[in-house]
């Protein structure tokens, strides 16, 4: 902790300090709770994606058996191609967060009569899987993000709360008691000095 100095200056600094970091400290908890609040439900709709995934890929394993035949597993493959994902940006308490838009697909042309009916559907759940695969990675990332703001944010909370705040109020303490002792010592300098004078006057 470095030195104070024990004069009226210190002392309307440190409180001007106090003052800011009271005012401050609210902010900061208001901002914590937010970004609980908010990877509380991104990663509640990260399980909720992750679910919707595995209900997919269930529904994939039935068509498994449809592609033990050589000839329509082949001429699946390569139909469907992932082109982009589109994706915006949303600020959450001050945090950039990126927000899944749509997964982007070509689809080959194939001939809807050759080919088997199943095949529709399997391209859609196909579709749908790469798009929550994509949907995914982007709320991990949010998460990821949310995550270190917070703990940023409960530092920040906790140095002003444990370090800043009590350091302060230690330091206008030390400099009230200070002063305090010196108006004291000046009062009775002051008298002793008059009492002198009177002496000498007699």
């Amino acid at each position: 902790m470095p030195k104070i100095r024990l004069s009226k200056t210190e002392q309307k600094q440190q409180q001007d300090a106090l003052a800011r970091y009271n005012r401050f400290l609210p902010t900061l908890k208001l901002k914590k709770q937010q970004l609980q609040l908010e990877l509380r439900e991104f990663r509640r709709r990260y399980d909720e994606c992750r679910d919707r995934q595995q209900e997919l890929k269930h529904r994939i394993d039935e068509f498994a058996v449809l592609f033990d035949d050589p000839r329509a597993a082949g001429e699946l493959n390569g139909l469907l191609h992932l082109d982009s994902v589109t994706s915006g940006e949303e600020n959450i308490a001050g945090v950039a967060i990126p927000v899944f838009v749509a997964a982007n697909f070509t689809t080959a042309e194939y001939d809807l009569f050759a080919t088997p009916l199943w095949y529709d559907d399997a391209l859609e759940a196909l579709r749908q899987t790469v798009s929550l695969r994509e949907e995914l990675k982007i709320l991990e990332e949010c998460c990821r993000r949310l995550d270190r703001e917070l703990r940023t944010t409960s530092q920040r909370v906790n140095l002003f709360e444990k370090v800043m705040i009590p350091e302060c109020k230690a330091n206008l303490r030390t400099i009230r008691i200070y002063l305090g002792d010196q108006d004291t010592a000046s009062v009775i300098r002051s008298k002793i000095a008059k009492k002198k004078s009177a002496e000498v006057s007699a």
